[in-house]
């Protein structure tokens, strides 16, 4: 997609700061209308890279600091004082650039219950049809599902025989075949849908941006950081930017639209003057509104990895990067090039469950995954992560210097909660997962156990097992929180409280975490959005 230079002297209706999945969105909706003029700005660069368009180089993406953030938690007390790596997208389409592509939607009381928390208006019934507008299921249209969005939804073209396997055994430990997770019921287990088309990668840039690159008044620049939101009366006016070098103030017209997800946005409005009065003041910076709620009520979904050497040399541990990019390209996007990796996967309900919701989630790897694919183990192997979906922690993100530069401090805080109900819950992940794996489907794979490292343990060493393996499954929301009330951030038609001219749309909105990934309920608060703003 060409990019053009934003000129200073040109007058913009709309600066959209973030061109993750959200802002994409954002761009293409709002340039749909020929009189006004759109800015979108990105810190990272084009979406050029080959690895970013075929699914499998997903594996190859985790290292390539070009197009993420890099960011790490600080030292997590419940989780052995370590600090958690959290990859975020840093190019065009955000992380649907680097992420597992795994199509989720979450199911409808997640919804009802931000309603609940003052969502007033984001029920089940109200979300829907964003979601239907979004998606292109390659399967077609029904009551749940859209099949003419931009959004590219399919079916994996190439599946790992270990994939299967893991739906099989976990028939075995109980668990119903589901086709389709955001069908009537999300039990189950199956393999995933997945944001791609015709074998390569939909990302939110694929999808929105793409379409929109001819538009006359759609601008879009790359390579420049933000450094500030621009207010004058209460009102925001412009953003301060910089590329390469040399700084810009460009003004917007009618609205400044944040879309730099559950880190950047709230550093974004604390950088500006909008946050908590007193960390504003410690980093020397003017405090223009005093919101206690910017950065508070972090949540993110805690994963724990099962691993187990396979038998059989089936897995992609021993795979040549180079051969399946030949592969792929040669045979018109198709073999293993086509895989997200975590083909796998299902929802299992807990005895510990407070209602009838699933509350554990699966990704299953025909590979071994350590730190997350940082660190290559021997030989072949398989891993199966498991997450509790609902967790009761809260963290924060604040400030660590008054610069935009500066990456913020994120106390994700993890297992934190006083009833001490989510590492319960997380050793719940570790026992359900040691089940799965011990069925008899993988009788013929099942090598040694890697993590843990024996085959039977109680739960005080599983509770030990996963404060030193645990990690993020990168689902972090909520920093922005959404509500009615005057504690929150954004109010339900994601305004910023205390301020004109200024909404936040990305999953830092969230006011709680959704039953699963959380690609898809961003795209589809950015499809809502869009239609806040152009009702003005």
């Amino acid at each position: 997609m060409p990019v053009r230079p934003a000129a200073p002297t040109t007058a913009y209706d709309y600066i959209v700061i973030g061109a993750g999945s959200a802002g994409c969105v954002l761009a293409n909706r709002l340039s749909e209308d020929p009189a006004v003029r759109v800015l979108l700005l990105e810190a990272g660069p084009r979406d050029w890279h080959p690895f970013i368009h075929m699914p499998a180089g997903l594996a190859k993406l985790v290292n390539r600091k070009g197009v993420n953030w890099n960011y790490d938690t600080a030292p997590e007390p419940h989780l052995d004082h370590r600090s958690l790596w959290w990859p975020r997208g840093r190019v065009l389409g955000g992380s649907s650039s680097i992420n597992a592509m795994c199509y989720i939607r979450g199911v409808p009381g997640d919804y009802d219950d931000w309603v609940a928390q003052g969502a007033s208006g984001w029920g089940w019934d109200a979300v829907l049809p964003w979601f239907r507008r979004s998606e292109g299921n390659s399967r077609g249209a029904d009551a749940l599902h859209g099949a003419d969005g931009p959004l590219g939804v399919s079916d994996l073209r190439y599946v790992n025989p270990l994939s299967q396997t893991f739906i099989e055994a976990a028939g075995q430990a109980g668990l119903p075949h589901n086709p389709d997770f955001n069908g009537p019921t999300q039990l189950g287990a199956g393999l995933y849908q997945v944001t791609q088309r015709n074998g390569a990668r939909c990302s939110a840039a694929v999808a929105y941006l793409d379409p929109a690159r001819s538009r006359p008044n759609l601008t879009v620049v790359t390579g420049t950081q933000v450094n500030r939101i621009t207010l004058e009366g209460g009102r925001a006016t412009g953003v301060v930017h910089a590329v390469r070098g040399k700084a810009f103030h460009q003004v917007a017209a009618r609205e400044v639209l944040l879309c730099g997800g559950t880190i950047n946005s709230p550093q974004l409005l604390m950088l500006s003057g909008i946050g908590p009065a007193a960390e504003l003041r410690r980093h020397g910076i003017k405090v223009v509104h005093d919101a206690p709620g910017v950065g508070a009520n972090l949540q993110d979904h805690l994963d724990i990895c099962t691993l187990w050497h396979s038998t059989q040399p089936v897995t992609y541990d021993r795979a040549s990067d180079l051969r399946i990019a030949f592969d792929y390209y040669l045979r018109g996007r198709r073999g293993p090039g086509t895989s997200n990796v975590a083909e796998a996967g299902g929802f299992a309900r807990s005895p510990l469950a407070p209602d009838a919701r699933p509350d554990i989630q699966f990704h299953f790897v025909p590979a071994m995954l350590d730190d997350h694919g940082r660190h290559r183990l021997p030989g072949d192997g398989y891993t199966l992560h498991a997450c509790f979906l609902r967790p009761r922690s809260r963290g924060r993100i604040t400030l660590a210097s008054n610069r935009g530069n500066d990456k913020p401090r994120i106390e994700a805080n993890y297992l934190s909660d006083a009833e001490g109900f989510d590492l319960k819950m997380m050793v719940e992940c570790a026992k359900v997962s040691r089940e799965i794996l011990g069925q008899r489907a993988f009788d013929a794979y099942r090598g040694t156990p890697i993590f843990p490292a024996r085959d039977h343990l109680g739960d005080a060493e599983l509770v030990d097992f996963v404060r030193a393996k645990a990690e993020s499954v990168y689902h972090p929301v909520g920093t922005c929180r959404m509500g009615s009330d005057e504690a929150s951030v954004v109010d339900p038609q994601l305004r910023v409280r205390g301020v004109d001219g200024l909404r936040v749309v990305d999953a830092s909105v969230m006011p709680t975490l959704i039953g699963g990934n959380t690609n898809a309920p961003t795209i589809m608060i950015a499809e809502r959005a869009a239609e806040f703003v152009k009702a003005g």
